[in-house]
């Protein structure tokens, strides 16, 4: 059994829906999973945290949504160090938009690579044109994402 946090940046209300499926998915398999809507870097504890997953959407020109902002600032800003941490990233965005595509994604991706935590497995990418129920291809996803560990 694994101790997980998901952590959700949401506009619109999809990454939500995806990290509720994750969450879903990964109590069914007996892990304990809490899931931070409005992610608070104290309240997520990295610290004493090993496994974490974001479930992030991107909006605008490739922006990142506001309720993960604080968080994403907060990382950037003090610099911990999360070698012990391991990660996945499910990224939603929309290929029409193929310059910024899953770009908010990426960016977290990035942010917690540069702080020393390692990711485990490849990002997933959920295209809203080509995935209309990306919490489906998410629990799928999951399922093989949690085998890596």
């Amino acid at each position: 059994m694994t101790d997980i946090a998901i952590l959700v940046g949401t506009e619109s209300g999809n990454a939500q829906m995806v990290a509720d499926a994750l969450q879903e998915v990964l109590e069914g398999m007996e892990h304990e999973v809490v899931l931070h809507e409005e992610p608070d870097l104290d309240e997520i504890d990295f610290a004493n945290r090993d496994v974490v997953i974001v479930s992030c959407s991107t909006h605008g020109d490739g922006e990142l949504p506001d309720n993960i902002i604080p968080l994403c600032e907060a990382l950037q800003e003090q610099q911990p160090n999360l070698s012990h941490i391991r990660y996945g990233v499910v990224a939603l965005g929309d290929q029409t938009y193929h310059q910024t595509f899953c770009q908010a994604g990426k960016d977290v991706d990035a942010l917690l690579a540069g702080l020393g935590a390692v990711r485990i497995g490849e990002r997933f990418e959920v295209d809203a044109c080509t995935q209309p129920l990306p919490d489906e291809d998410a629990r799928e996803w999951v399922k093989g994402w949690i085998t890596q560990l």
